[in-house]
C-alpha cells in the first residue's frame, strides 16, 4: 500500500476550498489503496477521520514554521508520495520523494494584498505583470521557484494552467482536473417549503458564499439591495473584510443578512430556497459555490473573471458579467431574475465535465504516476 503525505495550509472543518476538496476526495483515494496522512495548519481538535491528521496550532509564524518543518521532517520518510495544497509550507530535506502540488490561486498575489505591498484593486492577472516594488517581485520569484521544484502540478481549469505556464512551468508538467464535488443530496421539499422554513417572505432573495476578502466583490453585491427595493441578499461566509463590509450594508438593515460559516449541508438548503447565486469576484479558479449551486438547480451569476466561463454557460445554467461594473452586475441580476425559471431548468447543463469520479480517477492516476517513476529511480541506482 503506498503512502501519500497530503500537506495543506489549512484542513477540514475549516473553510476554504482546499479544505472542502481534501474533505471530499482524501476517502475517495484511501479506497483506491493509498494510506494517508494528513499535515496542516489549525486549532481544530477534531479527529474523526479515517486517517491521522496532524494539526500545527496557529501561534506566531516563526514558531509555527519550525513547528511544522520539524512534524514534517518526521513524516516525510514515511512518504512514497507528496501531495501539497499550498506553495510556502515547510517540507524541508528528501528531495527524492515524488512531489506534486495543486495551485487554485497565485499565492503571491494574494499575499501582497494581505500584506499592503500593493493596491487592494490590483487583478490577479494584472499582477502577473506589473513592476511592483522589491517585495512583490521577491514573491513572485519564490512563489515561482517552488512551483518550478515540484514533479507535477495540478490545476483545477484552463486558466490556471495558462497562468502557471507564465510562472516558467513546463506545460508536460501542468495537469489540469476538473474540480468536483460529490452530488449533494435532494431535498424532497418544493423550493416555496423550504422558504417558508427558513422564514423567508416572496422578495427576491440572493445568496452568495465567499471568504470575506476585498477581490470578492461583496462590496458591490451590498449596492444591489440598494437600487433593487425589494431585493434581500444573504452573505455566508467570514474573513478578514467582515467588519467594513457589516459598516457598509448597516443603513440596509435586515436586507443584507450575514450568517457566518455553516455547515455545507445549511449552506446547500440556502442555495436549493435562493432565486440566484451570485460570485462576483475578481478572480476564481474554479469555485466550488458555482458547482454546487449548479447541482441543486439553482441558476448562478458570475463574474466574467478567472475560471468562471469554464463553469457558467451564459445564458444557459446562468450569466456572466464584466468585473468590476456595478451598472453591468445590476441589469444582470434583473436578468437573471426575469428568466430565472428558464435557468433553473438548464443549471445542470454540462456538469458532467466535473464528475467527481473523474477527478478520482485521474488524481489517482497522476500520484500514481509519480510512484511509478520513483520506483524507476530507485531500481536504477
Amino acid at each position: 500500500m503506498p503512502n501519500l503525505l497530503v500537506a495543506s495550509g489549512i484542513f477540514h472543518p475549516e473553510s476554504g476550498g482546499p479544505a472542502t476538496y481534501l474533505q471530499e476526495i482524501l476517502p475517495a483515494l484511501q479506497s483506491r489503496g493509498w494510506a494517508l496522512r494528513v499535515l496542516s495548519y489549525g486549532d481544530s481538535r477534531r479527529s474523526d477521520y479515517p486517517y491521522p491528521v496532524i494539526r500545527v496550532a496557529r501561534r506566531v509564524y516563526p514558531l509555527r514554521l519550525a513547528q511544522y518543518g520539524l512534524l514534517a521532517r518526521k513524516n516525510l520518510a514515511w512518504a512514497d508520495v507528496i501531495y501539497l495544497q499550498s506553495t510556502d509550507l515547510p517540507l524541508w530535506g528528501m528531495r527524492h520523494i515524488p512531489r506534486v502540488i495543486k495551485i487554485v490561486g497565485d499565492p503571491a498575489w494574494e499575499r501582497c494584498i494581505r500584506r499592503g505591498w500593493t493596491a487592494p484593486d490590483v487583478n490577479i492577472d494584472d499582477f502577473q505583470t506589473m513592476k511592483g516594488d522589491w517585495r512583490v517581485r521577491w514573491q513572485r520569484g519564490s512563489r515561482s521557484r517552488q512551483v518550478k521544484g515540484m514533479d507535477a502540478v495540478v490545476v483545477p481549469g484552463e486558466y490556471l494552467k495558462r497562468m502557471v505556464m507564465g510562472w516558467g512551468i513546463d506545460e508536460g508538467k501542468v495537469h489540469v482536473i476538473y474540480n468536483a464535488l460529490r452530488e449533494p443530496p435532494g431535498f424532497a421539499k418544493p423550493r416555496a417549503e423550504i422558504r417558508a422554513d427558513l422564514g423567508w417572505d416572496d422578495r427576491p432573495t440572493l445568496l452568495t458564499v465567499a471568504r470575506l476578502h476585498p477581490w470578492k466583490g461583496i462590496d458591490y453585491l451590498i449596492e444591489a439591495p440598494t437600487s433593487m427595493p425589494d431585493a434581500r441578499l444573504i452573505v455566508v461566509g467570514d474573513g478578514p473584510d467582515l467588519g467594513r463590509l457589516q459598516g457598509l450594508a448597516q443603513a440596509l438593515g435586515d436586507r443584507v443578512r450575514w450568517m457566518g460559516h455553516l455547515p455545507r449541508a445549511d449552506v446547500h438548503r440556502l442555495m436549493a430556497a435562493a432565486d440566484a447565486v451570485i460570485l462576483y469576484s475578481g478572480y476564481e479558479g474554479l469555485s466550488h459555490t458555482l458547482l454546487e449551486s449548479l447541482q441543486l438547480g439553482t441558476p448562478v451569476l458570475a463574474s466574467d473573471k478567472g475560471g468562471n466561463p469554464e463553469v457558467v454557460e451564459h445564458g444557459v445554467n446562468g450569466l456572466l458579467v464584466p468585473y468590476a461594473d456595478a451598472a453591468a452586475l445590476r441589469r444582470g441580476i434583473r436578468q437573471l431574475l426575469a428568466r430565472r425559471d428558464e435557468l433553473a431548468a438548464n443549471a445542470q447543463t454540462g456538469l458532467e465535465r466535473f464528475a467527481f469520479r473523474t477527478m478520482v480517477q485521474r488524481t489517482d492516476a497522476l500520484l500514481r504516476s509519480l510512484l511509478r517513476q520513483r520506483v524507476q529511480r530507485l531500481t536504477k541506482r
